[in-house]
Formats: C-alpha cells, structure tokens, sequence
C-alpha cells in the first residue's frame, strides 16, 4: 500500500502527521522428549497513526488497511491531538521531533526463512530432543525454534521513507536430569537466549546435536555435584550471564523514561539521577557500555528506530563514567541528557517508547586464561535461571544455571544452584578484568516487558568473559 499516497490526501491541519505500517510473520515449533509438542503461525499487520497539534502528540491505531479508513484515523487522531494539547505537560517542536529521514535496514543472510518449510523445522527440533535424551536419568527435554520475519516502514508528512526488514531465528534447549534426591536443567545459554538475525542457513549450519549432548551431559553432572559454597570470592561470568547482568543493571536503570518517571507504576525507576550524566562512575575504568545497533547477527540490529531517527553506535558508559542515557528524542528533549535512537515499539498498536536495543560490554585484553589463572578462590557461572532486582535498579540476586570452582588459578570441581548477588556500582567497580576477543559472545532476549499496555520487545546483549573481585556468592536453590 501507498502510504505516501495517503499522507498526500489528509486534509487536517496537523503540525506533523505519520503512519508507521508494521507486518510480522512469526512461526514457532516445539517439541517435548520425543514428540511434538506445539505448532504456530502468527500473521499480524496494521497501521499506527501519530500526529503532532500544537506541541501535543497523538496516536491512533488499526489492522484496516483501507486508504478511506485510514484517512479517517488521522481525523481522529487529529482531534484526539487537539482536545489533549490543552492539557500537556511537554509542548514539543515537530523540527526537532520528527524530522524525515530516508533509508532502509535488510538483516544479512544467505537464505530467506521462508524457504524452511515445516518438515525441515520440525526434523531440526526432534533432532535436538532426541540427542538430549540420549542419556541415562534425563527425564525431560524441550526444543523450541522460533522463526520471525518484521517488516517497518514509516513515512511522513515531514518527508520520512523508512523500510526496514528483520529476520529473527531462536533456538531453545533444556534438559531435565533427576534422581531420588535432586533434579537439574540446564539449557542452552538460559531461557531464550540463543536467538540472532538470521536467515534459514543459521538453522542449517547449527550443530544442534553438539549443543544437546553438551547440555544433557552437564545436566548429569550437576545432579551429582556439591552446593556451590557460600562467601565472599571472586567471580568469573560467562557472557551469557554477562547478558542478564547488563540488561538489569545497566539496561534499564539508563532508560530516561524511567528516570523521568514514566515507568514507575509498572517497571520501576532508577536509581539513576538526570545529573548523574557526566559525573557518575558508574563502574572500574574497565567499563565501557556501548549502544550499538551495527553488529549485523545481533538481535536489536537496525538503522532506524520507531520515531524514525538514525542509529549509530554510542557510549553509553566510557571508561567506567555513565555519560549518556538511553532515551529517545523525545526524552533527550525533555531531560536535556544525551540519548540514542531507541524509540521502539513492539507491533503496529502500540506507541515507541525507550527501550534497549543492542546494549554490549566492549572487549577489553585479557585471555580466557589470563582470567581464570589470576583467581586464588571463586567459582565461575555460566547462563542465568533466576533473578531478582529491585524497583530502583539497584540491589539485585542472580542464580545461574551451571558452576565451577576456580582453585589456584585452575577450574576444578562443577558445582549446582550458584548464586551471586550485589548493589549495582559497587558490583560493577569490581570489575578486574575484561576479556579479548576470543571470549567475546553474542545473544539476546525476546522477552523484555515494560510499558502500559504492555510490550514485549527484543533487545541484544553482547560480552566477553569478566571478572568481579570479592563477590557474595552463594548456594542453594
């Protein structure tokens, strides 16, 4: 559909008017022990209408496609804008707003999604269920594929032409070991975590038997291994951990609108002030967070958010100083705090708001075995099965599916239900050493909720492996 066609024929006096047309295709395989368990295909598809009138933004938003009907939802919004403007709290200026920025985002790959057919999904999950329960004492295994394909594009009366297209692939393991006494999971790198832009070579290239046995195998090894310790040691984290503790503890305390104030009824604030910016060392001069929206596999990729702004990649932590926030230009207005481009909206009917994207620690120079040679006494942690933050973003207790110690300088004995927990700055001003490349990995979420009405939206983590000096650590359940 010609939407551009249909901003050219609204006829209301709107300061701005945009439509931002969104299309998701989304198929999703399942398998529990050696059956199938769960086959979907979700189509969605709509419009949301947003215009400015006087300094007052409105939102409409709707699955007809029709250009009549369209046509009357900006009518709407429209007067929606002009009863509301009475009452705003902020007046914004379209010219800094909503400018018309043209171009278009393709995730790379070889092979399209769509030429996987059902049969081919379905053969890949029972593989992987089948290769997991190809053990003594596993007394359950699940295999999820999740294949995604989203289609954006925004235009504008301010003269915005944005296409977007991303293909989504996740893969999800876990693997049940039991006894009389205990019973252990372990999954492939935490619940949902292994998922990237991809397309259909990703699922054809991925060697889900490895992985499986892997998993079964470390499953069997935690029913019989000890309670990891409790005291204070040093802590190794894997960066599929290292995903969980930048998403709670960096990711959304930065949110301006939590700052701001606008998501203290459902997700929370921030401890976090608007003149912490410049000023907070937020963590050790090893600390350096970027907002990165370049990586090409990672899962928030993109050139353009939903408000239409340009993307690129920013500090949002240098050298262990928090010196920008993640927020919109909408909240980088009204704070007066540099921000990045990540007004995101997760489908056509609900409005952009701050939300992470592709938050990752930057690679720093020590080896894997620099790392876990330089520990006299801790334990390392590998993929995160519970957490607990509080409101502010501050204190926090991670639980993490699989453990080892670390003795003079070497990994020895495997350890069950290792725990870990902290205040966020001096967690992460503990921060003693940084991995190179070579243990530096890339995952994401699918999962993250925030907003009223809710959102569910897709945000990516990457890191290398690092260390935390005099960590609480703990075991139990």
């Amino acid at each position: 559909m010609n939407f551009k066609n249909i901003l050219s024929k609204t006829n209301v006096p709107a300061d701005w008017i945009g439509i931002r047309y969104v299309e998701e295709i989304q198929n999703v395989l399942s398998t529990k022990k050696l059956s199938l368990d769960n086959v979907q295909r979700n189509v969605t598809k709509g419009v949301m209408i947003d215009v400015l009138v006087d300094g007052q933004f409105s939102y409409y938003a709707t699955p007809f496609l029709d250009e009549s009907h369209i046509l009357e939802c900006i009518k709407i919004a429209y007067n929606n804008a002009k009863l509301a403007s009475k009452y705003s709290v902020f007046k914004f200026d379209q010219s800094t707003v909503r400018q018309g920025f043209t171009g278009e985002y393709n995730t790379k790959l070889e092979t399209p999604l769509s030429d996987l057919s059902v049969t081919d999904i379905q053969d890949i999950a029972l593989l992987g269920s089948k290769t997991l329960m190809n053990h003594d004492k596993i007394v359950h295994a699940a295999t999820t594929i999740e294949l995604v394909e989203r289609t954006t594009d925004i235009v504008s009366t301010s003269g915005a032409d944005i296409h977007q297209k991303m293909d989504i692939v996740l893969v999800e393991l876990s693997s049940t070991a039991q006894n009389k006494y205990d019973s252990q999971t372990r999954s492939n790198h935490g619940m949902r975590g292994h998922c990237f832009q991809a397309g259909a070579e990703f699922l054809k290239d991925y060697n889900i038997e490895d992985e499986a046995n892997q998993i079964s195998i470390q499953a069997l090894e935690l029913l019989n291994a000890e309670q990891c310790p409790t005291e204070m040691m040093d802590l190794v984290l894997a960066p599929d951990q290292m995903m969980l503790q930048i998403h709670e503890s960096v990711g959304h305390p930065l949110e301006l609108d939590r700052i701001l104030g606008d998501e203290r009824n459902f997700a929370g604030s921030s401890f976090v002030n608007l003149d912490d910016f410049g000023s907070l060392q937020y963590g050790s001069e090893l600390m350096n967070i970027v907002f990165d929206p370049t990586i090409h596999n990672q899962l928030a990729t993109y050139s353009f958010d939903d408000g239409g702004m340009p993307a690129e990649k920013e500090h949002l932590i240098k050298d262990g100083v928090l010196v920008r926030g993640l927020g919109g230009i909408e909240s980088q207005i009204r704070s007066g705090v540099n921000g990045v481009s990540n007004l995101r909206a997760s489908s056509w009917n609900r409005i952009p708001i701050d939300r992470m994207a592709n938050i990752n620690l930057e690679v720093g120079q020590s080896t894997r075995d620099e790392i876990i040679g330089s520990v006299e006494r801790g334990v390392y942690m590998e993929s995160n099965r519970s957490w607990s933050i509080d409101d502010y973003r501050n204190k926090f207790q991670f639980g993490c599916e699989y453990g080892r110690l670390i003795e003079d300088g070497v990994l020895t004995r495997v350890v069950k239900n290792p725990n870990y927990r902290g205040i966020t700055n001096p967690f992460w001003r503990s921060l003693s050493m940084v991995g190179d490349l070579d243990t530096f990995e890339v995952f994401g979420t699918p999962n993250c909720g925030k907003g009223e009405p809710n959102q569910v939206e897709r945000v990516g983590h990457a890191s290398p492996l690092c260390k935390f000096d005099k960590t609480q650590v703990f075991g139990g359940v």
